[in-house]
């Protein structure tokens, strides 16, 4: 396979030649009656005291009337058992075993349970005390997405203690928040370099101005194409992202390696041995222990090459990718999706001259399955292509239907070659926010 750069607009673009190359979740509910309710039973036995030879003493009888609960009074055969009627005003204590109905709380007490996928924890609608059963790492019934990498769903009951859980309708995540969050951010803004398996790898990192270190941020990977690079990519403002995320996300543009094909070389994204996943995942685990990131909100965009690696990592059960936004590409190139089930949002972009443009639909249908979506697709309004300049015309974005909830696939198509999506940043910006 060939990939080449291709000039479009401000950007370096790839072509390819020959073969087209696809760089791509309490006490138990012992509803205890009062035992001692049955003690009074035993005080209604002088409710016939009325019998007694003394009138006075029936008159104690009488009190025995208040232990009604017995079930016989015809074993009072003297008024002076009438008095032992009174006992049954110790009756009274049954009340107390009313105090057992506050067993009933710990019903749906295990609800928010979620563990890693979080998608059981919609199962409670009472919260209760139980609540306090909240799957791993949310306490008090937190939002249960918080649970586990991945979590899709948090409707935890609305009651009680797991009224957080709320979060999770319509198959949204709760926070998960990394270590560096409540600490001073351990990185700056700037190209930077990481040890990755004895090689050196570099990204160029931007941080808002107005960073928080207790605010959970999300991370967004911006991936070059073949003989592009890491600079390429900031410059254009990380595919756009800059301006509408306004200080919302933290922004990083990887540099690839040198890829050979061909007689062709520049940087790409090849993954020998898994070697540019190792180097996504070391990002990661350095940001997220020196920055605040919310691990369930990890996102990728990339063009040509950078396309085909975004869906390498969505095809990686440990790469947390929670959306994707890939431009031309597909899913064989940089390592394949056959070794991941995991759901991931999807909302993709290519010209229909395009080449790949064949393979990038068979790597969308991928997600289209693992999403769970039909293959019926509506419109898509508004629509990224409303605004797009009139050379990109005919243009079309649509939506497949009955996708897992949270879990959208989204398919543009416009009028061009190999290139960048034009003017995407805003789209990229509210297809990676909703989550």
């Amino acid at each position: 396979m060939d990939l080449a750069r291709r000039p479009s607009g401000s950007v370096a673009l790839v072509a390819c030649a020959g073969i087209a190359l696809c760089l791509s979740c309490g006490g138990s509910p012992s509803s205890s009656t009062g035992t001692g309710g049955a003690s009074g039973s035993a005080g209604t036995a002088g409710g016939p005291g009325a019998a007694g030879t003394s009138g006075g003493a029936g008159t104690s009888g009488a009190a025995g009337t208040t232990g009604a609960a017995g079930t016989s009074g015809a074993a009072g055969t003297s008024g002076s058992a009438g008095t032992t009627g009174g006992a049954g005003t110790s009756g009274d204590a049954g009340a107390t075993g009313a105090a057992g109905t506050t067993g009933a709380a710990g019903r749906g007490g295990t609800t928010g349970a979620a563990g890693r996928g979080g998608t059981t924890g919609a199962a409670g609608s009472v919260g209760g005390a139980g609540g306090s059963a909240a799957g791993r790492g949310g306490s008090g019934g937190s939002p249960v997405g918080a649970a586990g990498r991945g979590g899709t769903s948090g409707g935890a009951g609305t009651g009680g203690g797991g009224s957080a859980g709320t979060t999770g309708a319509g198959g949204a995540m709760g926070t998960m928040p990394s270590a560096g969050c409540g600490k001073p951010a351990g990185l700056t803004s700037g190209r930077a370099s990481i040890d990755v398996n004895g090689k050196t790898r570099e990204y160029i990192l931007s941080i808002p101005s107005n960073y928080d270190m207790n605010k959970p941020y999300r991370l967004i990977f911006g991936w070059h194409p073949w003989m592009g690079n890491a600079q390429q990519i900031a410059q254009m403002g990380y595919f756009g992202l800059s301006t509408p995320s306004n200080g919302q996300a933290i922004l990083v543009a990887p540099e690839g390696q040198n890829f050979t094909q061909n007689n062709m070389s520049g940087l790409g994204w090849g993954n020998a041995g898994g070697e540019d996943v190792a180097f996504a995942h070391a990002m990661m685990d350095r940001f997220g222990a020196q920055l605040c990131i919310d691990q369930n909100r990890i996102f990728s965009t990339g063009f040509s090459f950078g396309a085909m690696f975004s869906f390498t990592l969505a095809c990686t059960a440990n790469s947390q990718q929670r959306a994707i936004a890939p431009m031309a590409g597909n899913t064989q190139t940089s390592g394949g999706c056959e070794n991941s089930t995991r759901s991931v949002a999807v909302m993709s972009f290519i010209g229909t001259d395009d080449s790949l443009l064949t393979v990038h639909r068979q790597a969308v249908q991928v997600f289209v399955g693992r999403d769970g979506c039909t293959t019926t697709k509506t419109p898509v309004t508004p629509s990224w292509c409303d605004g797009v300049a009139s050379q990109y015309l005919p243009c079309s974005c649509v939506q497949y239907q009955g996708c897992k909830a949270g879990y959208p696939v989204v398919e543009c198509e416009y009028k061009a070659g190999h290139q960048f999506a034009p003017s995407s940043g805003a789209t990229l910006w509210s297809f990676f926010s909703q989550f």
